[in-house]
């Protein structure tokens, strides 16, 4: 039985890692150092950033943190309940795959499963916690696009370059982060 839910939970954590590796790690790789300038004038700094002096030129990578913060916040004005639904989806990826580690060891420890139903039900819960991350993200996907097209309306980006680096590396931050910490430590 182990075997058996051990082998149907590698599948959800395998595509949530090459799907974070395609759109998330190899664009940032790829995009993520190009540098990139903005009008001041047009772009407002990140919700939260308290720094006194803004730089017109950045890296691709850094102007998309920005937009993906900025969608998120006016996603979570626009729609709170959906917003801290994604949330609350991270936060189950983030403590659930450890606590089940904790419970599978003193189950262990006990005597009530063998050591490959604790590996068993950790890998489980990394895979639900994948999994719902996953299914989690298109809404977020939605809110960074609605952001990038309020900054393209705007003209933010005088070159359309730079523009379109910065929402692919938004759009890589974003899938960057759906895995549980667990993966994103393991695959670094």
């Amino acid at each position: 039985m182990f075997r058996l839910i051990l082998f149907i939970s590698l599948f959800p954590i395998a595509v949530a890692l090459i799907a974070r590796w395609w759109f998330g790690v190899r664009i940032l790789a790829s995009l993520g150092r190009q540098s990139c300038r903005c009008d001041l004038t047009r772009w407002m700094p990140a919700p939260g950033d308290e720094a006194i002096v803004h730089r017109s030129e950045e890296t691709a990578e850094t102007f998309g943190k920005q937009l993906r913060l900025k969608a998120l916040t006016e996603w979570t004005e626009q729609d709170p309940k959906a917003a801290k639904s994604r949330e609350n989806t991270r936060r189950f990826g983030l403590a659930v795959p450890p606590l089940s580690g904790l419970v599978a060891v003193f189950a262990v420890m006990v005597g009530k499963i063998p050591v490959m139903g604790a590996i068993t039900i950790v890998i489980a819960a990394t895979a639900l916690a994948a999994a719902l991350g996953l299914l989690s993200l298109p809404l977020e996907l939605a809110a960074i696009a609605r952001a990038a097209r309020k900054a393209r309306e705007a003209k933010s980006f005088p070159r359309q370059d730079d523009e379109e680096s910065v929402v692919r590396c938004a759009i890589a931050h974003a899938w960057e982060s759906t895995l549980p910490p667990i993966l994103r430590w393991i695959h670094k």
